[in-house]
Formats: C-alpha cells, structure tokens, sequence
C-alpha cells in the first residue's frame, strides 16, 4: 500500500474545486453537541476540508433547522470562514405539516431557499441540492425556480441527492432545452455493501458531468469494525440505524472484510472510505465524523491506495450487483 496526498477536484464539469472530502453535518444537533460541531468545523477547515454540506432539515432531533443556525454562526465567527467554504445545503425534505412545505414545488424551493439564507446568515448557497426526486414536480418547474435563484446570485450551482440514473438524465436533458447548466454534482449512497450505484447512477452522473460524492461511505459504521467494536462494547452508530439493519444478512461478509483489514495491518474504516474514492466515477464522498480524531482518520484513508491485490479480494468479499457493470450489460447473464 502507498499514500498520496489528498487533492481538490472541480465539482463536475463546473470550474468550482473542493476537497474530496465534504463535512456532512447530519450527526450535529442531536449527535454532536453544538460546541463540539463549531470545534469539529475549525479541525476540518485546518486541514484543508473546503466543502461544508448541510441541509434545511438536518437538526430534526432537536428541530429542523437547527444544523443551518449553527453552521451560520460558524460561519459568523469571521476570520475567513465563509470565503473558504463552499456552502452546500439541500432542499425538499418536509419542513412541517403544512400542506405546501415540502417537494420540489417552485413555491416550495424559492421559500425554502430564503429560509436557508436567513439560517445560515449568508447572502448565497455555494450549491444547492435536491434531497430527493419529487415525481409530482414537472422539470420545467423545478427548473425555472432554480433559474430564477442562480439569476438572482443566490445559489451558485444546483446538485442533487438520491436519484435514480433516469432522473438524473431527465433533469439534465430539460435543463439543455433551457439553455441551463443543470446539475453539477450528485449524491448517492455508495459502499462496499451497497453498491447498486454502479449500475446506473453512477453511469448516468458521468454522462452528464456530474461529480458524485458518496454519503454513508461506512454504511452508518457497519464497515468501521462493527463486529469487533460489538464484542468489545464499544459499537455507537455501528449498533444503531442502517448498519444494525444490514448486518444479520452481511455477517458472513463483514467477518471476512474484518480478517481481510487485520491482515492488511489498516482500520477497517479506512479501508471501506478508501475504497470508496477509488472508484470510477467517484469523486469524493462526504463524510460524517462525530469527533476530530474520526475526522483525522478520514483524511488518512483520503491519502491511501489500495493495490490491486487488495481490491479484487474486496470484490470477492462485497461482489458487485448483478455480473458487475454498468447497466444494462450488467444484467445479461
């Protein structure tokens, strides 16, 4: 194994660049109390992680809304914060019972938009991102309100979350036909034990020239020595959420990667990030680390190569879906 340091990659076929590692946010205000958050920001932005990424719903454990006022006053804090950080947050999630306040819903994403500006005390959204698809909301719509926010300077760039290859296509081809950017990056669940990504997703992000960072590149701590922390009591987001969920399939599995990990003398947390952001296609991924040293070894697997050797026995632990691939090849047997 060799390591290389950590680079900036432009966000898709934009000119923007930001680290290949985004501080996600989702484990603060609930998971991370809010002192800590300020200090896990600084730690992140002292070793050169550009992208912040947030959400106008993150903070629900406490109230939805929460994460962005204390990302703002970080941010109010000075001293170059908000110059060196590229802003991401999203839209779409429901905000409350109003009948109206959720989706992608021109109304919803101008009111939204407005509410994440006053949240985050800034005058533009570095990027701004659809949490999900809404299949109610016809791309003209949807297009023309985020038209009309980039026109105004608040919000830079549009990505998304979540979507299937086909949405990622549609969108993209109605944005053409407006003479549109479009999206510019991409968010998707993406690991060694979810990988279905590959087959079309990640295809169509590169098609369009998104750039594509994985969330839960862990699977929620399930590829972070979950067997091993369980039998040691020490397992926190390893016992809980999806990791508790994926585990009693995967066992056989995740004791081979935690074997696989001990002979390679590495982290099995590092290994599953390094594997992440090896991959084709792969940008970056953002990451969600509840304390500085978690952070610290994040940015150690952003500097680690996997051989060759190492990623065919990882395949033969987590095969990809189907006969591997992208679609449709992928599915002929």
């Amino acid at each position: 194994m060799t390591t290389d340091a950590a680079t900036h990659v432009r966000l898709g076929r934009s000119a923007l660049l930001t680290s290949r590692l985004w501080l996600g946010t989702v484990n603060f205000s609930g998971r991370v109390e809010d002192d800590d958050a300020l200090r896990l920001m600084d730690h992140a932005r002292d070793r050169g992680i550009n992208c912040l990424d947030t959400a106008d719903m993150y903070g629900w454990r406490l109230y939805k809304g929460h994460t962005e006022e204390l990302v703002g006053r970080w941010l109010a804090q000075g001293g170059g914060r908000r110059e060196d950080t590229v802003l991401a947050t999203k839209v779409g999630g429901e905000m409350s019972e109003r009948v109206n306040d959720s989706g992608l819903s021109a109304r919803h994403i101008i009111a939204s938009c407005e509410g994440s500006l006053r949240r985050l005390g800034v005058d533009h959204i570095d990027v701004y991102q659809m949490h999900h698809i809404d299949r109610s909301a016809p791309w003209d719509e949807v297009w023309q309100a985020m038209d009309s926010l980039v026109a105004s300077g608040k919000v830079s760039y549009v990505g998304s979350s979540n979507f299937a290859g086909w949405h990622i296509a549609a969108a993209q081809e109605n944005a053409a036909r407006r003479h549109s950017l479009g999206m510019v990056s991409h968010q998707c669940l993406y690991n060694l034990a979810v990988r279905h990504a590959e087959l079309e997703v990640l295809p169509a992000a590169q098609a369009y020239g998104l750039g594509v960072f994985a969330w839960s590149p862990l699977h929620g701590g399930l590829l972070s020595g979950a067997l091993e922390k369980l039998a040691a009591g020490t397992a926190v987001k390893s016992a809980q959420g999806r990791a508790q969920v994926l585990l009693p399939s995967l066992r056989p599995a995740i004791e081979a990667y935690e074997k696989f990990c001990r002979n390679l003398g590495e982290d099995p947390a590092e290994v599953g990030l390094a594997w992440v952001l090896s991959r084709p296609g792969i940008a970056g991924a953002v990451i969600g680390p509840r304390t500085p040293e978690q952070l610290d070894s994040a940015l150690k697997a952003s500097a680690m190569t996997l051989d060759e050797q190492a990623l065919s026995e990882l395949d033969e632990i987590f095969p990809a879906v189907a006969s591997g691939g992208a679609a449709p090849e992928a599915w002929l047997q």
